[in-house]
């Protein structure tokens, strides 16, 4: 807006300074105007300005709306009243009303003035040359910029102007209300005014408003400060009716969408800004991850940790939790009334945030300690922490647990709260508590650089106090130890010599020296105080208190926001004083490691135990993927054979053998349908099942322990067998695969139609072989029974005990029963028994009918046996017989008929099974694996039990050093920083 204004007024200016009116050269900046030179040289001293002599024309009322064509003769007069003519409308309107009328204000006055004759304007125009200086020297050169001419042509005619005019007969009401506006001497200013009304607009008002009356006439400064200050309040007024139009159609354009935008691009910026402040890592959250690192690396804590830490060291129920609560600003800690709560150790590490929260190191999530439930929450989840960590038959652990408080106002610095120190192990208490708690606490304490904040009560006899003398042994000198008096409200109730407290507070009465001594007050017992009340009651204790009235306190002694800020400035002191130290000794540390690892393992990278398990699981992966590469050849061909091993007995003892015992075929068949049912719906699907599963087993097993040349590492034997056996033992068969197959089992064993003499001489062939099988075995069954034949007797020198003897005559009774009788039973009969009893005693050997029996069952079944194979001799040309029914023939070969429905049950189940595993149980098996190998990733003590070895150790202690000396680097360039 400002520049079309200024565009406005520079084209007044120009006219105003035009040659046609005597100005013959530029003039310098000292010769401007005081209000030109603001324009154009706004920081230009006004203290140089002089004001040159006033020279008007004789003519006694004159106008500048319309300027002559050339230069007029200008007289010297002296100040005083000159006749001048008042075109009041004009100037009213460049007053009161918008830059638009002050435009066409000047144009109606410029349309009345051009009646007036050419020589009129002549004599009336004083010389302008002494004017020039009002015009800045850029005037000059617009022309080159602008094209004016399209300007004018864009001016509206009179007509339309004469349209727009204001209602003159209203603003005259007005105008007789202003005073002073009509004073005299003003001639020439409003003149000017009136021809270009913008020309003060174009600098700022206050700078305007001062230049202009600064340097005006003595006689009239008063009347030039009053014009120009009611001109620049115009200008205001102007402005700021246009910034609100224009304000009011911004919003109105805007809508309710955009406004709604602006609120939620705020609310994001707030996020975003809440958000970086949370991500921001703060000094001591970098320091308290070195001291995670540290306790993960040197877990028994040795030497090697020589970082400080506030260790909070007392009595059982000594309060020393309830201090590290007030110091933390919030009752984070689970409690109870004479009760251990503390149970294992807890690293606390403070610093100052705009939030009061709270949140573990492994876990992501915020505990709001200005809400209760989350407070309840945090106490909760601790105790659960503690109570985990305790081993089975123990009652206190070892194990830390790290929890990082932030809070406004809190001191920053790392506490560990340790179990309290018990003098007498209690029922329900493992008999090495009292041991355990002393050396956890002597562990923490040894740190040279540990600040030992010794926690005493002060309401119970000093001489019963067990910590100040653990603390005493581990910092004789007290360079390390502050000393803090708990439940001194009671003690100075209960105690009747007051100056027994200021013994102990001198550090008189206890066998022990410290740094510094403190005297707290941390509430009245009851577990539901809040930490505000509290602190109020701590305040007002002392304010109140006797032992700091008669000085035997000393006021920076009490409080635990004293205690705080001692302790913290301790801290960081001990903190600057070893940090530096601590990282050469790692940096000494690491070149020992890779040394030591480039000795030992010149050709192998450095992989730490997560390293490894991540190859490792990537090795299982792609064993677990080759199960699935196995032909299906090699399934069925596994499949059929196991499940066959499996069953043969049970066909042959229970189906086979009973059946061929029958006199004729029908009978055979019958028995062998009903037995073949029976055993299809009871058994046979469920066996067929285990030995699929036996055999993915297998295959896994084989894959995964097979050894793969030089490229094996036996580094993963352990944990691939335990993965191998997890999975399995994770892995359950389809459930209802049992029933899908018997059914497709009983569909197989029921059909009889052998196709072609190819699988008629298969089945034959599979008879043979499975006869055979058993025929050796039963034929070494014997010879266990008789002992060796007199070859090896002779040969090998190896005799026969008693009862070899007493079986092989009785061998010999047996088969002289067959020999008489071919087609006999499978079974002897009780006579039969009692004669050949008779006849062994008759040769003087006494035979148990038992033996008799037992033996007559191996003989008899080696006699069948070898009958069966004949058999099978003798159906080897008994297809064609089979095709015919057997009909017109004496030989019958049904026993081949069941041994082809057999072997063709066998394929099918076998076929069944490979579809099964490799469309279903491959991928579920694969997907075990993968899920426990997932579950050992989360679990350290898996890995560290399953990875094993110098190697691993080595590699892990390289790996933890460096990490340790990165960090500390880091945090002792921001310690420097922070300087």
């Amino acid at each position: 807006m400002w520049r079309t204004r200024a565009a406005a007024a520079c084209v007044i200016c120009r006219s105003l300074a035009n040659s046609s009116y005597g100005i013959k050269r530029k003039s310098p900046l000292q010769n401007l105007h005081l209000i030109s030179r603001s324009i154009h040289h706004p920081y230009y001293p006004s203290s140089k300005f002089q004001r040159p002599p006033l020279r008007i024309s004789i003519q006694l009322f004159s106008s500048l709306n319309r300027l002559p064509l050339r230069k007029t003769k200008l007289l010297n007069v002296k100040y005083g009243y000159q006749f001048h003519r008042n075109f009041w409308l004009a100037r009213l309107a460049s007053r009161l009303l918008k830059l638009r009328y002050l435009i066409l204000g000047s144009a109606v006055g410029g349309g009345y003035t051009a009646k007036k004759t050419y020589d009129q304007w002549k004599d009336m125009m004083p010389d302008l040359d002494e004017y020039k200086w009002i015009v800045p020297d850029f005037i000059w050169e617009l022309d080159e910029h602008i094209d004016f001419e399209k300007l004018i042509k864009a001016i509206p005619d009179a007509d339309e102007l004469a349209k727009l005019l204001p209602d003159f007969d209203k603003i005259g009401e007005s105008f007789t209300s202003l005073k002073g506006f009509f004073s005299p001497g003003y001639n020439l200013v409003s003149e000017v005014i009136g021809a270009s009304d913008l020309l003060l607009l174009l600098g700022s008002p206050g700078e305007t408003a001062f230049r202009a009356t600064d340097q005006g006439y003595d006689n009239d400064k008063q009347y030039k400060k009053g014009l120009l200050g009611e001109l620049i309040l115009l200008q205001q007024q102007i402005q700021q009716h246009e910034e609100e139009t224009r304000r009011a159609a911004g919003q109105y354009n805007m809508g309710s969408s955009q406004q709604k935008r602006k609120v939620s691009d705020k609310e994001k910026v707030d996020q975003l800004q809440e958000e970086l402040l949370r991500t921001q890592k703060s000094l001591i959250d970098m320091y308290s991850e070195v001291l995670d690192i540290l306790s993960d690396y040197d877990a028994s804590y040795n030497t090697q940790d020589h970082l400080p830490r506030v260790v909070v060291v007392g009595d059982q129920s000594a309060g020393k939790t309830s201090v590290l609560e007030m110091i933390a600003q919030a009752r984070i800690f689970p409690r109870g009334s004479g009760e251990m709560m503390t149970r294992s150790p807890v690293k606390v590490t403070l610093s100052e945030g705009p939030h009061h929260v709270a949140l573990f190191k492994d876990s992501s999530r915020e505990f709001d300690l200005t809400k209760e439930e989350d407070l309840a929450a945090l106490r909760h989840e601790i105790e659960i922490r503690m109570r985990n960590s305790v081993k089975e038959g123990c009652t206190v652990s070892t194990e830390t647990i790290s929890l990082s408080v932030k809070g406004p106002g809190l001191q920053r610095m790392v506490l560990v709260d340790l179990p309290g120190v018990i003098s007498t192990v209690t029922s329900g208490m493992a008999p090495d508590t009292k041991e355990t708690i002393f050396s956890i606490s002597k562990a923490y304490m040894q740190n040279p650089n540990a600040i030992i904040l010794c926690i005493q009560d002060g309401s119970v006899d000093a001489e019963r106090s067990i910590v100040t003398d653990l603390v005493s042994q581990m910092d004789p000198q007290g360079k390390r130890t502050i000393f803090v008096l708990t439940k001194v409200d009671l003690a100075e109730k209960n105690v009747a010599s007051p100056s027994r407290i200021q013994q102990i507070i001198e550090g008189k009465l206890f066998p022990m020296k410290a740094l510094g001594y403190f005297a707290v007050v941390t509430g009245k017992g009851n577990s539901s105080e809040s930490i505000e009340s509290i602190k109020e009651y701590e305040e007002e204790f002392f304010q109140n208190s006797k032992l700091l009235k008669t000085c035997m306190l000393k006021a920076h002694q009490v409080t635990t926001k004293n205690l705080s800020l001692a302790v913290s400035d301790c801290f960081w002191k001990m903190v600057r004083e070893s940090v530096e130290q601590q990282a050469d000794a790692f940096k000494a540390t690491r070149f020992n490691l890779e040394t030591e690892w480039k000795n030992n393992y010149p050709r192998l990278r450095e992989l730490d135990r997560n390293e490894l398990f991540e190859k490792a699981k990537n090795e299982i992966l792609d064993e677990v993927i080759s199960l699935t590469q196995v032909t299906p050849k090699h399934w069925e061909e596994i499949l059929q054979k196991t499940l066959w091993e499996r069953v043969s007995t049970h066909v042959i003892e229970n189906i086979y053998l009973p059946a061929a015992q029958t006199m004729n075929s029908g009978t055979f068949n019958t028995t062998v349908d009903i037995k073949l049912k029976q055993w299809t719906d009871k058994q046979l699907p469920n066996k067929a099942v285990e030995v699929a599963w036996e055999t993915l087993q297998e295959e896994f097993s084989r894959f995964m322990t097979e050894q793969k040349g030089k490229e094996h590492d036996d580094i993963f034997d352990k944990l691939k067998q335990a993965v191998k056996e997890e999975s399995i033992k994770r892995h359950k068969w389809n459930e209802r695969a049992e029933d899908s197959l018997r059914v497709i089992q009983h569909n197989a064993l029921e059909d009889r139609s052998i196709s072609d003499k190819q699988q008629w001489d298969a089945a034959i062939h599979f008879m043979e072989e499975t006869l055979q099988s058993r025929l050796k075995d039963t034929e070494s069954v014997i010879e266990d029974m008789v002992g060796p034949d007199w070859k090896k007797r002779w040969l090998y020198w190896i005799g026969r005990t008693k009862e070899q003897n007493i079986r092989n005559e009785t061998k010999n009774e047996l088969e002289k029963l067959i020999k008489c009788n071919e087609e006999h039973a499978a079974y002897l009969a009780n006579d039969e028994v009692t004669t050949v009893r008779k006849n062994l005693e008759a040769r003087g050997i006494t035979v148990d009918p038992c033996l008799i029996k037992d033996t007559w069952h191996q003989i008899y079944r080696r006699y069948f046996l070898k009958t069966a194979l004949n058999h099978c001799n003798l159906c080897r040309r008994g297809f064609y017989y089979y095709q015919r029914h057997f009909v017109d023939s004496e030989l019958e070969c049904n026993d081949i008929v069941l041994f082809w429905r057999i072997q063709r049950m066998l394929a099918i189940t076998a076929n069944t099974l490979r579809q099964q595993l490799t469309n279903t149980e491959v991928r579920r098996l694969e997907k075990n694996v993968k899920e426990v190998l997932e579950d050992f990733a989360e679990d350290n003590e898996k890995k560290v039990k399953l990875l094993t070895g110098k190697r691993v150790q080595l590699a892990e202690d390289l790996k933890k050093v460096r990490e340790i000396q990165e960090k500390l680097e880091a945090f002792i360039e921001a310690l420097h920083q922070e300087k």
